[in-house]
Order: structure tokens, then C-alpha cells, then sequence
């Protein structure tokens, strides 16, 4: 029997939704959509990245859902929503209007969190009305505007053609991960996590990045590897942090310093020292409470209701 692909107790394991829908996106895809915490508690909407799926966000729904209503959906082609010929950063831009328009009533205030793609996703969505009428502050975790595989440490060697060439073909790469091995987890903290990361942090991420087919896994790594989103950055005009890993091999620091300095209303950038890829894993605790902060500071139920 396969196992699943997330861990089943402790911290990280996915709670159990208040309730599930499903998100209609413009071309018809159809999102897994979970909904945890109290009806009418102030909202949060958390979209994760590459590779990974709702269950990423495991400790941040733990500690969260007692009194707020935390939204999180599976990106097309990950989790349990069905992988789409359609792959592109406007994709992912309908997608969270989708999940938004589902989970939200009209007019209604929340904090967007997202997590490398999923920060990407809410860039993307910058200019669309969905995530203007519903974005009163948003997170960026981990995650990059532009120049993701030129820039990316991964490959350890000089910057310039070869180390981009090779870093394409590892990202990129058709090969299945296989199953959670001793040797797989290395390579994946390496990758994706910094030196001292804890070892469950570790078997949390490996078992979720192992559990993403490898067709939708190739097939987004080539939208990011072309991704070019900066001028989107300058129209996302909302209150927002900027978190980022001082050991992040895949989107390093440069990202979120340039990313920062273009927002409009920057209310943030943190740098968490020796921390990788995996922010929201490697110290759930730090961006909960940044998200708890962005709550209190610009989101108010009675705001909501009316």
C-alpha cells in the first residue's frame, strides 16, 4: 500500500476541515478546497507551493483555526485537484479568484498567505478584481517574482550559463522521486531546507514533494523556470510582509530584497537566519504569528459582516 503523502501524527499531520468544496477556476478546473475553523471568524486564505499541497500547511491551520477561518486549497495538479493542460501564472491567478469568490462572501477582508508558487499565485492575481476586493493584507513566504533558476543555489557552482543550464535540468527534471528513503530526505533537505533543519520538519516536507506526480511536478517547473512577474509586484497594493530563509537554495534571499523594495506598501521583510526553502515547515511558529499580526492589524470581523 502507498503511503500517504503527508505524515499522520504530531504537528504536521493535515487536521480534519470543518468542510470541503470544490472552486470552479475560468477554464473549468475543479480545486480541492478545505475550510477550517469557525464560520464568521476573521479569514485567512494560505495558497502553498511547488510540489506541495494543502497538508503544507498543517501547523499553520493547528494553531490558527481555533479563532480564525483558514481557507486552503490544492494548486491544479497537486494534492487532490486533477492536473490541467492549462499551466501558467494566469492560471494560478484564476484559481485563487476561484477559491476566493467560493470561500468568501462579497466584500469580505482577509489575509492571503502564500508559500514560493503560492506567493507567486498571489503576485499574479495583483491586478485582478477578486484579489482586490478581498485582500486586506497579504504574506510572501519564500518565493520570487523572476530569475528563479539563474539565481537559484541549488547547483553549487558559479553563477552563469552552466550553473543555470544544470539547474534547469534538476528542476525540471521527468523523474519520479520514488519513496521517502534515508538518501531522499538528504537530498532534500540540501535542496530545499536549511542545515539545521529538525528531522521531522524533514520527513513533513519529503513526504508531501514525494507525493506530487511527477507530470504536473515537470510541467510547473517549467512555467516557474520562464516566470516573469515584476512589474506585477509594483500593483500589489495592499499592506505586505515579505519572510524569507537566509539558507533558501531555490529562491534566495536576492528575491525577497528585490521584492520588497518594489511593493508598493511593504509592512515587512524578515530574513530568518540559517532557515531554507521551506518557511512555513522549518518555523511554522514565525509565520503563524506574522500572519496573526497582519489579522489583527488590518482585518476586523465587524468590517467583514458589513
Amino acid at each position: 500500500m502507498r503511503r500517504p503523502a503527508h505524515v499522520t501524527s504530531g504537528l504536521f499531520a493535515p487536521p480534519e476541515p470543518s468542510r470541503t468544496l470544490t472552486a470552479l477556476s475560468a477554464d473549468g478546473a475543479r480545486l480541492h478546497v478545505e475550510v477550517h475553523g469557525p464560520e464568521g471568524a476573521p479569514a485567512v486564505v494560505l495558497a502553498h507551493g511547488w510540489t506541495c499541497s494543502t497538508a503544507f500547511w498543517a501547523a499553520q491551520i493547528r494553531a490558527l483555526a481555533g479563532d480564525h477561518r483558514v481557507v486552503v486549497y490544492d494548486q491544479r495538479g497537486h494534492g487532490r485537484t486533477a492536473a490541467s493542460a492549462q499551466c501558467s501564472a494566469d492560471a494560478l491567478a484564476d484559481d485563487l479568484e476561484a477559491v476566493l469568490a467560493a470561500t468568501l462572501a462579497p466584500g469580505e477582508k482577509a489575509v492571503l498567505a502564500g508559500h514560493s508558487m503560492g506567493g507567486m499565485t498571489l503576485m499574479a492575481a495583483a491586478r485582478r478584481p477578486g484579489l482586490r476586493e478581498h485582500a486586506a493584507a497579504v504574506l510572501l513566504c519564500s518565493t520570487g517574482s523572476s530569475r528563479l533558476v539563474a539565481e537559484s543555489l541549488v547547483v553549487p557552482l558559479r553563477p552563469g550559463r552552466l550553473r543555470t543550464r544544470l539547474t534547469a535540468a534538476v528542476l525540471g527534471s521527468r523523474a519520479p522521486l520514488g519513496p521517502v528513503t534515508p538518501v531522499a530526505k538528504k537530498v532534500l533537505r540540501y535542496a530545499t531546507m536549511g542545515p539545521g533543519a529538525a528531522p521531522d520538519r524533514i520527513e513533513a516536507c519529503a513526504r508531501i514533494v514525494h507525493g506530487c506526480a511527477r507530470g504536473p511536478r515537470h510541467a510547473w517547473s517549467q512555467v516557474l523556470a520562464e516566470l516573469e512577474i515584476d512589474a506585477l509586484v509594483r500593483e500589489l497594493r495592499v499592506p505586505t510582509a515579505v519572510v524569507a530563509g537566509t539558507a533558501d537554495r531555490l529562491t534566495p534571499p536576492v528575491h525577497a530584497r528585490r521584492i520588497a523594495a518594489a511593493l508598493p506598501v511593504c509592512v515587512g521583510l524578515t530574513e530568518l537566519t540559517g532557515v531554507g526553502h521551506m518557511t512555513p515547515v522549518e518555523v511554522p511558529e514565525v509565520v503563524t504569528e506574522r500572519i496573526r499580526e497582519l489579522v489583527r492589524t488590518y482585518v476586523t470581523v465587524e468590517e467583514d459582516v458589513a
